[in-house]
């Protein structure tokens, strides 16, 4: 069915400040039924999860839900969904636990083309154990994370491989089916940044091959908070420090102090709301979000495409990364003779939102040659229409002239 972004819009209260918002890779902005979701969750009486009183059932079943939501969301189960206070957070808890297992001789891999926060917490991890750090590096000239790349540094020392499913700076989508082939015949854990691809795709970890799967819901218009999806089995051979009256139970065993009920809510909002991205899709909610996903990556896709031949017709314009893949709908660039940074005030003053730096993928802005100060990133979100599009390019052919 037909995307209608003119009624998603209307879902949105912060567009009617009037900005056109390319920021969405950094947070999107939020719906009316994620705010009312989280709204009505603060109005309400809650408790510490129970069965006795109300509000201890409406804690209760406002956390089932949401782990619900998002097994459907991610294709996981609901028992292998863990929620933390970032995708950071919960990556360096992770990174923690699964290091008192390493010693010397022992390998971890990281991937030059990531995030800081799946890079920074195993390369310390590592170090904190004695254990190798081996580098998987992209090539700049395209972008793309290669297979070849990653399997040319496993060994029967690796114990885990840290990538990510998407590139926040330049959009790049590895081929993590294949890595995870390659990751597991080497008798290693893989652990997948999804923060960037989960806005944009239909995500299923049991077909890319995640071990761990971490994400944020409020890249995919939800409240902030980190989540991250496994096999309950592989959570139970996993003991994190904690508390020591705190329950030994998964996916509890990883969420330590009272979970933030009223985001939970919101996060079961932001879910239902992509589902419903298509109205009149019928069946499960994850067979609604597959019909709406699908529409919605062709809707970006269009955003993108006019994005991109726009910025090819201004002269003096470099984009960053050509990958042969499927990307996001992220675009990474500069212009001639102007700081990035000059170029993001420039477009903010005329509304348009497209921020400049290297967005925490400080290893992938230095193999581009960006160095610590990075490009402008516009990113495309379900809400970007024509018209967006139009500002920002309008913005950039007038500082380019």
């Amino acid at each position: 069915m037909a995307y209608d972004v003119a009624a998603v819009r209307a879902h949105f209260p912060a567009l009617a400040e009037g900005a056109a918002h390319f920021d969405s890779p950094g947070g999107s902005q939020v719906p009316d039924v994620v705010a009312d979701a989280v709204a009505g969750t603060l109005r309400s009486a809650v408790a510490n999860r129970g069965v006795r009183t109300a509000a201890e059932r409406r804690a209760d079943e406002i956390v089932v839900e949401a782990r619900r939501a998002m097994a459907d969301l991610l294709g996981g189960t609901p028992g292998g969904i863990v929620f933390g206070r970032s995708m950071t957070q919960l990556t360096y808890d992770m990174a923690r636990a699964l290091a008192k297992e390493w010693g010397p001789g022992d390998e971890v891999v990281v991937s030059s083309l990531d995030h800081d926060a799946n890079i920074r917490p195993w390369v310390q991890a590592a170090e904190s154990r004695g254990a190798t750090v081996r580098w998987a590096e992209f090539d700049p000239g395209t972008g793309e994370l290669d297979v070849a790349a990653v399997a040319a540094v496993l060994t029967g020392r690796t114990r885990l491989v840290a990538v990510t499913a998407a590139s926040n700076l330049l959009g790049t989508r590895p081929d993590i089916p294949e890595i995870a082939e390659r990751v597991h015949a080497a008798g290693a854990r893989l652990y997948v940044d999804g923060v960037h691809l989960t806005p944009h795709d239909l995500v299923d970890v049991g077909r890319l091959g995640a071990d761990f799967y971490a994400c944020s819901p409020y890249k995919f218009l939800g409240p902030h908070l980190g989540v991250l999806a496994a096999d309950p089995g592989l959570l139970e051979t996993v003991y994190p420090d904690k508390l020591l009256p705190a329950g030994d139970a998964v996916p509890e065993r990883f969420e330590l102090g009272t979970l933030p009920y009223e985001l939970l809510a919101g996060t079961t909002a932001a879910v239902d709301f992509l589902a419903g991205l298509v109205p009149g899709t019928g069946g499960t909610r994850r067979e609604r979000l597959a019909g709406s996903m699908a529409a919605l990556e062709r809707h970006e896709n269009a955003m993108l495409e006019r994005l991109d031949s726009g910025l090819a017709e201004i002269a003096g314009i470099t984009v960053y990364g050509a990958p042969h893949r499927r990307r996001t709908p992220t675009t990474l660039f500069s212009l001639d003779g102007v700081a990035p940074a000059d170029v993001y005030a420039f477009l903010a003053a005329r509304g348009v939102n497209a921020p400049a730096g290297t967005f925490y993928a400080l290893e992938c802005s230095r193999r581009l040659g960006l160095g610590d100060t990075g490009a402008i990133r516009a990113g495309v979100a379900p809400y970007t229409d024509e018209s967006d599009v139009d500002r920002l390019l309008k913005g950039v052919r007038e500082l380019a002239g």
